[in-house]
């Protein structure tokens, strides 16, 4: 898959767990809500989403959901969560990777797949675009794709990913980094 034109349009492309939504840590480890009732947006998520849509930003969720293989969550629980937040946020497309490591799949981040079709389905300049993430493997993902990546700071054990191009505590702070005119007032957060 090759990159899209340079006239593309700008994506947001957002992890989910930890970045929309608040991740559960369970064994020190973030893990996704279990159903739409565990599900809690993180603060300032809406306000950001409004603000990059009004602005013709792209908002492609690009999400590892290995339960999916391991057994633990089933494909129509995960739809579930992502058809939810499609409808609270105005998300444009949410594309799951439903593997686990072992599958040796190339959708699976930090492999840059899912951002790629994104790319392309989508008329995507990843030049000028955002990878947000939480984890590591989102940032890597990213950086794989050539889009500039943001990391959400988290307080995991696993720690810091390699060199973000930037860090904020939410998304609400990605909104200037992609239009650097316009920054979401407080006020709009609660």
């Amino acid at each position: 898959m090759g990159q899209a034109p340079a006239a593309g349009r700008v994506a947001a492309f957002l992890d989910r767990d930890g970045v929309l939504n608040a991740a559960i840590l369970r064994g020190g480890k973030p893990r996704p809500p279990a159903s739409v009732g565990d599900l809690v947006i993180r603060p300032g998520v809406r306000a950001a989403c409004t603000s990059l849509r009004n602005f013709g930003v792209l908002l492609l969720v690009v999400t590892n959901q290995p339960d999916i293989a391991r057994g633990t969550a089933t494909r129509d629980e995960v739809d579930a969560i992502n058809q939810h937040l499609t409808a609270e946020l105005g998300l444009d497309a949410v594309l799951v990777c439903p593997h686990d490591d072992a599958d040796g799949c190339d959708c699976r981040k930090p492999k840059p797949g899912l951002l790629l079709r994104a790319a392309e389905q989508f008329g995507v300049d990843l030049g000028r675009s955002v990878m947000v993430g939480d984890r590591d493997r989102d940032i890597e993902a990213g950086r794989r794709a050539g889009v500039t990546t943001v990391w959400v700071r988290s307080d995991y054990p696993e720690g810091a990913p390699d060199r973000p191009d930037h860090i904020v505590d939410g998304l609400v702070e990605v909104v200037p980094l992609l239009i650097p005119s316009l920054t979401v007032e407080e006020d709009s957060l609660r």
